[in-house]
């Protein structure tokens, strides 16, 4: 798990420095940014009721949210990975105490988004192999991170979707 947290991440990493694939250069990617803040708006829709369904003690249905969350956090990763492969950044166009609140939501969102992936991977196994004192002591933090990564996600999306 923490190998394939790693290179994912460094793969995301990499592709903001790696010149971008002109093969799809004929079609119109700028609807997957929207694509990705729809995938991220149903991870964090999934979480919130995957906790509250664990707060009622319905593990069953807790687990089944969970599984949609991860879903469309894979959804996710994979449009933002084609995207970004494919098409140049879209800088941030705003002015004035809007633009702070940008960069602090953007970086915020990029720092807790790394080991977000590691975190969540964990918490997933030890409740899916029973370990469920380990799972609770970690999944009090991963779920507030990944609910904060994911609804950050969707602002980074309103704010800067002006300038797709």
């Amino acid at each position: 798990m923490v190998t394939i947290t790693i290179v994912l991440n460094l793969a995301i990493v990499l592709i903001f420095f790696l010149p971008k694939y002109q093969g799809f250069n004929h079609l119109d990617l700028t609807f997957l940014p929207m694509m990705n803040a729809i995938f991220n708006s149903f991870t964090f829709l999934f979480l919130l009721v995957a906790l509250y369904f664990i707060l009622k003690r319905n593990v069953v249905l807790h687990r089944r949210f969970i599984y949609a969350a991860f879903t469309s956090t894979m959804l996710f990763l994979v449009t933002y990975v084609f995207y970004h492969i494919n098409a140049e950044g879209t800088s941030y166009g705003g002015e004035g105490p809007l633009k702070y609140v940008y960069f602090f939501i953007l970086i915020s969102h990029i720092v807790l988004a790394v080991p977000t992936v590691l975190i969540a991977l964990f918490t997933a196994v030890f409740g899916l192999q029973g370990k469920l004192d380990r799972h609770r002591k970690i999944a009090r933090w991963t779920m507030p991170i990944w609910l904060y990564v994911s609804l950050t996600g969707v602002l980074v999306y309103i704010m800067i979707s002006p300038y797709y």
